[in-house]
């Protein structure tokens, strides 16, 4: 059985389970308990060698309670949005999830390395260990001075979306709402225009999931990067607020920027639902927009594994494989799965980090 093609992931979710089950850290991480889609065993398996892992602040009311799932079967929905997050509490949270991560390098002894470059992320790969970057998901812990930009930095962040949909200093996110245009609310704060302008004098990527259309367009108004939407799909596809429309997929492309296929079927389904029972043709489609929208050298993954329903023929990390086997059966030929899989994400991130 020859190796499954590496990939490198933008976003996954698997410091927000081990928040929530820190005394099965080890059992989460290390052997594989069953549960969720990320683990080093099933990581391994599928050939996922690398990836972005997100510090993500949870609101204090529970997803179950403000019956998220719920409202997802039943399209159309527009969820109602958390309040904003005090920064005190924001950055206790986000100091102690960055410590997870750095524990998980410690306990892999070796299989998993926190990376701070792309010279690091390709060593990683040809040393067999799988390369994580520290991503923050929303900048809930960061001042509106920036002054704790810095420190995170130190620790190795390298990835930053300014908001996970509800409202921060720095701008305004998308609500969970199908049909709906991603033009939601009013764009940046004085302060979330320092935080850009921060990020590219520290080689920060700037991550666009999440952020509302006029915040996008700040961004791409007032960065010097290029524009990366780490897990979000194709609008015209599934028109969910969370996606990309055309104008934001050809503002992308013209920056030499990136997309990251979200595997959550609420943005690959045309309906919107959160059912799994999906064959690929979703997936496809989307994937051929994108590329179609983009070039070929401009999209890649961005699994939200561990913080999304996923469809049932990827399953977990370890169903990786079924994922590319389903793109050669379409199509794809192997330089542009490499592109895809591994050699995207790598190219976009020596543009964005310089190293």
């Amino acid at each position: 059985m020859t190796d499954p093609i590496a990939v490198f992931d933008g976003h996954n979710d698997i410091l927000y389970r081990i928040l929530m089950q820190p005394e099965a850290r080890e059992a989460i991480w290390l052997l594989g308990e069953g549960k969720g889609h990320l683990d080093l065993p099933r990581m391994k398996a599928g050939g996922f060698a690398g990836g972005m892992f997100a510090i993500y602040i949870p609101s204090p009311m529970e997803e179950d309670d403000l019956g998220v799932e719920a409202l997802m079967d039943r399209p159309p929905y527009a969820l109602p949005l958390p309040a904003a997050l005090p920064l005190r509490d924001s950055q206790a949270v986000a100091l102690d999830l960055a410590a997870q991560l750095m524990w998980m390098e410690r306990a892999s002894e070796g299989a998993f390395r926190l990376c701070r470059t792309a010279a690091e992320i390709e060593a990683a790969r040809a040393a067999g260990a799988i390369a994580g970057v520290m991503h923050m998901e929303g900048a809930e812990a960061i001042d509106p001075g920036c002054d704790a930009l810095y420190a995170f930095h130190a620790m190795g962040l390298r990835s930053l979306g300014p908001v996970w949909s509800r409202p921060t200093a720095f701008g305004h996110g998308v609500p969970f709402a199908f049909p709906s245009s991603p033009d939601t609310g009013p764009g940046l704060t004085d302060a979330g225009k320092r935080l850009v302008k921060e990020c590219n004098g520290l080689g920060i990527l700037i991550d666009l999931s999440h952020l509302n259309e006029k915040g996008f367009d700040d961004v791409a108004r007032l960065s010097d990067a290029p524009l990366v939407a780490t897990h979000s799909n194709a609008h015209a596809i599934t028109p969910s607020s969370r996606n990309l429309t055309d104008r934001q997929l050809d503002m992308i492309r013209d920056s030499g920027g990136m997309v990251g296929l979200n595997f959550a079927t609420v943005f690959l389904r045309p309906d919107g639902r959160r059912d799994p029972a999906m064959g690929w043709e979703a997936v496809l489609r989307h994937l051929d927009h994108l590329i179609a929208r983009l070039g070929e050298d401009h999209v890649g993954f961005g699994s939200d594994f561990d913080g999304a329903t996923v469809p049932d023929g990827i399953t977990d990390a370890a169903g990786l494989p079924r994922l590319i086997a389903a793109l050669r059966a379409h199509g794809y030929d192997e330089a542009l799965i490499g592109k895809l899989a591994w050699g995207n994400w790598l190219s976009v991130l020596r543009r964005t980090w310089g190293a």
